[in-house]
C-alpha cells in the first residue's frame, strides 16, 4: 500500500522524500515498479474502469449490488464484495435519491373553490381561462418543482416558475410572470387543482386584487388535467 500511495503521489512529491517519510527504500520502491503487473491487478484495474463508467452513468445513484447486476447482464462474474472493495478505493460514494413527495396536498381543511372550468378544455379566446399545475423534475441533487400556467386556448406557457420547495410563493411567481406577460383583464378564470399552495392566502389575495375567477378540479379527478397531459398529475 506504500508504494502505491508513493506511485499515485509522485507527481506531487518527489519519490526519495515520500520513501524517506514512509520509511521505505528507494529501491524497493523501484523493484516493486519494475515488477510485472499479476493478472489480478489487471483484473482488479479492468474492472475499476467499467465500474467508474457504470457509476457515472447513473448519475452516482448505483450501489454496490447494482454495479453487479450491471456487470452480471455484460458477462463479468464478481462478486459484490470485490466490486465494494474497488468502489471504496475509487472513492465512488452513492448520493441518495430525495423521497418523492405528492404535488398536491387535499386535505388543508382550507375552503377550496367550485369546478367552474368543467372540462371545457376547447377555448375559443386567448387571455380567457388559464390553467395551473406543478410537476415534478428528478435532478442529480434531488427533485425540483416546476410551477407553470397556460393559457387554455393555445395550450402555450404563459408562465412559470421553479423551486426546491413548494410553496405558495411557487404557484403565484408563475401566476405573476403569466400577467406580466400577457396583461390578461378582469374576469380571467383561473383553474388548477385544491392543492394548498392554490388555496393559500398570497395565491388567493393575487387572484383577487387582479379581479380573476377561481376555479379548481373535483377532488382525485386527475381527468381534470387531460387540458395539459405534459404536466405530471398528482392527486
Amino acid at each position: 500500500m506504500k508504494y502505491a500511495f508513493i506511485k499515485a503521489h509522485q507527481e506531487l512529491f518527489t519519490v526519495r522524500r515520500m520513501c524517506a517519510l514512509l520509511e521505505v527504500s528507494t529501491s524497493a520502491y523501484y523493484d516493486w515498479i519494475r515488477r510485472p503487473e499479476s493478472a489480478r491487478k489487471a483484473e482488479d484495474r479492468c474492472l475499476s474502469e467499467k465500474i467508474v463508467s457504470i457509476h457515472r452513468d447513473s448519475r452516482e445513484t448505483y450501489g454496490a449490488r447494482r454495479i453487479v447486476h450491471e456487470l452480471r447482464e455484460d458477462g463479468d462474474e464478481v462478486s459484490r464484495a470485490r466490486v465494494g472493495r474497488l468502489m471504496k478505493e475509487k472513492a465512488l460514494k452513492v448520493k441518495s435519491r430525495r423521497k418523492f413527495k405528492a404535488t398536491t396536498r387535499s386535505d388543508h381543511g382550507r375552503p377550496v373553490a367550485p369546478n367552474l372550468l368543467e372540462r371545457q378544455f376547447d377555448v375559443a379566446t386567448p387571455n380567457t381561462v388559464y390553467a395551473g399545475d406543478i410537476t415534478y423534475i428528478p435532478t442529480a441533487e434531488g427533485w425540483l418543482y416546476l410551477a407553470v400556467m397556460i393559457d387554455l386556448h393555445s395550450r402555450a406557457v404563459v408562465g412559470w416558475a421553479m423551486s426546491e420547495r413548494m410553496t405558495a410563493d411557487l404557484v403565484n411567481d408563475a401566476l405573476m410572470m403569466a400577467i406580466s406577460k400577457r396583461q390578461p383583464a378582469s374576469g380571467l378564470l383561473v383553474h388548477s387543482d385544491r392543492g394548498s399552495q392554490y388555496v393559500s392566502d398570497l395565491y388567493q389575495k393575487s387572484l383577487a386584487d387582479h379581479g380573476f375567477v377561481c376555479s379548481m378540479s373535483r377532488k382525485g379527478n386527475c381527468w381534470e388535467c387531460e387540458a395539459y397531459p405534459w404536466v405530471q398529475c398528482a392527486v
